[in-house]
C-alpha cells in the first residue's frame, strides 16, 4: 500500500511514523512535511492547501490512500476532488468539515439534535454583541470567532470588561479576518477537559483511547489559549460509564444528525468535551486528529493504523475486529519557540535530537521544523512534541521531560507540568 500523508505538524509526523509500522505499507510520502518526516518518509513539495496539485500527485504515484491531517483542506474540499477523481481519502466532505470550519455550523446542529453544550447566542455586528454582554449578568463568558482560527480563536473571559474586548478584537478588528465575521458568545463551563476522538466511516464509530490536552499556554493553565502545549493518554477522569454517555448522548446523535442532513460524516471526529457536574458537554469539534494529542494517541495504538484508515475510507468499519492498544500510559511534551502563541524568531538551530530519541521508549515528532544547510532548525510557533510511555502517568513524563532536556535551541521553552492533571494537581475551578 502506498499513502500519502497531507500535512507539516507534529500530528502529522505521528501519522507517518505508525503507518510505517504497517506491513502493508511500501512506501509513505509526505506533503509539504517537516525535518522529522523526511526522515520516516519521503517528503514532497506540494503544499496541504494546493488540493489539485495533491490529486495530480496521488493520481500520477498511483496512491492507495490519502490521509489529511490538518483542517484547512478538509474545510477546502480535498476529499470532494479527491473522491471526484476516484481517489480513496480518508476525512470528511467539506460539507461534514464544517463542524470544525465554523462553530455557529456546530452550535445549531448541537441544539437541534439535543446534545448537551454551552448556552450561546450568535452575533455578525459587535454593537449587538456588546449590548448583549452590558445586558447579561456578570459573569464569566466565551467568545469563539466562528472560522478557522489556528486553536486561537477562543477567548476564555473572567468578565464583562474581557469579554467586551473580545468581541471587538474579533468583530471590529478584525484579528481573524473572514474568520471572525461572526461570533458564537457562550456561558462558561466549568470541569475538567477531555478530548474524545472516534474514528468513523458514516455509520460505524469506533472510539480511541481518550486523550487531555493542555490548551492554555503557562503552567497551572494560565495565559493564552494555545494550539496545544501537550497532552496525555489515557485521561483517568474519563471512566468506562462517562464514556458510554459520551458515545450515547454526543457521538451518536451527532452521526446521525449529519446522516439524515445528507452530509454523512467520514473521517476521525475530535470532540472537545467539558466534564461538569451536570454532565459531558461539548466545547468544540474537529474532524481530524487533534494535535498534540495524536501523538501519545498513536504512541501507545498497536492496531495497525493503515488498514483502520483504509476501512474507514473505504466504508467497511464494520469488519474492524476491535483496537490493540499498550496498556501502559504516553506523554507529550511540546516544545515552543519563544513568544509562542505571539510572534516568534525562526532559524535557530536545534541540538540534542538524536540523544533525546536513543532514550527508550521516547519519540520525538517534529511539528514546525525544516533542514537548513543540514541542520534542523525551529520554523514554526510549536516546534516538537517529545512523547514517551511509562509504566503509569509519572514514570511516561518523567521520561519525557528527560528528552526534553536533552533538547535546546535559542529562546525554546515547555510547560513543566503536563499531565499532573491526572494526578489531581491544578484540576478545580478551570473554565471554557
Amino acid at each position: 500500500m502506498k499513502i500519502l500523508v497531507v500535512g507539516s505538524g507534529g500530528r502529522e509526523h505521528a501519522l507517518v511514523w505508525k503507518l510505517r509500522q504497517s506491513s502493508q505499507v511500501t512506501h509513505i510520502w509526505c506533503a509539504p512535511g517537516n525535518a522529522g518526516t523526511a526522515i520516516d518518509a519521503e517528503n514532497v513539495a506540494i503544499a496541504s492547501d494546493d488540493i489539485s496539485r495533491l490529486a495530480k500527485f496521488a493520481r500520477e504515484n498511483s496512491v492507495d490512500l490519502t490521509v489529511v491531517g490538518p483542517e484547512a483542506p478538509l474545510v477546502a474540499g480535498i476529499v470532494d476532488e479527491f473522491r471526484r477523481q476516484g481517489l480513496v481519502i480518508f476525512g470528511p466532505t467539506a460539507a461534514a468539515a464544517r463542524l470544525e470550519g465554523s462553530k455557529v455550523f456546530t452550535k445549531k446542529l448541537l441544539r437541534r439534535a439535543s446534545i448537551p453544550t454551552a448556552d450561546f447566542a450568535v452575533f455578525n455586528r459587535a454593537d449587538d454583541a456588546l449590548q448583549y454582554i452590558d445586558e447579561g449578568d456578570e459573569q464569566p463568558l466565551v467568545v469563539k470567532a466562528d472560522g478557522l482560527a489556528s486553536g486561537k480563536g477562543v477567548f476564555v473571559c473572567a468578565n464583562r470588561a474581557e469579554a467586551r474586548a473580545a468581541v471587538c478584537s474579533v468583530l471590529q478588528e478584525r484579528a481573524f479576518g473572514d474568520a471572525g465575521s461572526q461570533i458564537v458568545i457562550e456561558e462558561c463551563l466549568v470541569g475538567e477537559e477531555a478530548s474524545v476522538l472516534a474514528i468513523i466511516d458514516g455509520d460505524t464509530i469506533v472510539p480511541l483511547d481518550v486523550a487531555q490536552d493542555h490548551k492554555r499556554a503557562y503552567d497551572g493553565d494560565r495565559g493564552p489559549n494555545t494550539g496545544g502545549m501537550g497532552a496525555y493518554c489515557p485521561a483517568p477522569v474519563v471512566t468506562s460509564s462517562i464514556m458510554d454517555e459520551i458515545v450515547r448522548r454526543v457521538l451518536i446523535p451527532t452521526v446521525h444528525t449529519l446522516k439524515v442532513d445528507g452530509t454523512p460524516f467520514s473521517g476521525v471526529l475530535y470532540a472537545g468535551l467539558m466534564l461538569t457536574s451536570s454532565g459531558p458537554k461539548v466545547l468544540e469539534y474537529n474532524v481530524r486528529f487533534g494535535d498534540p494529542e495524536a501523538q501519545p494517541v498513536l504512541m501507545r495504538l498497536q492496531t495497525d493504523l493503515a488498514q483502520l484508515l483504509l476501512l474507514a475510507a473505504t466504508g467497511r468499519l464494520s469488519e474492524l475486529e476491535g483496537l490493540d492498544w499498550d496498556p501502559r500510559p504516553a506523554v507529550c511534551v511540546v516544545m515552543a519557540s519563544e513568544g509562542y502563541p505571539g510572534e516568534y524568531a525562526k532559524g535557530h538551530t536545534i541540538s540534542g535530537l538524536e540523544s533525546a530519541d536513543q532514550l527508550v521508549d521516547v519519540k520525538v515528532f517534529h511539528a514546525g521544523t525544516v533542514l537548513k544547510g543540514g541542520e534542523v532548525v525551529n520554523a514554526g510557533g510549536r516546534v516538537l512534541g517529545v512523547t514517551a510511555i511509562g509504566a503509569d502517568i509519572a514514570d511516561a513524563k518523567r521520561r519525557a521531560y528527560e528528552a526534553v532536556d536533552r533538547i535546546s535551541w535559542q529562546g525554546g521553552w515547555c510547560r513543566r507540568d503536563i499531565s499532573d492533571k491526572a494526578a489531581g494537581i491544578n484540576v478545580s475551578g478551570r473554565g471554557r
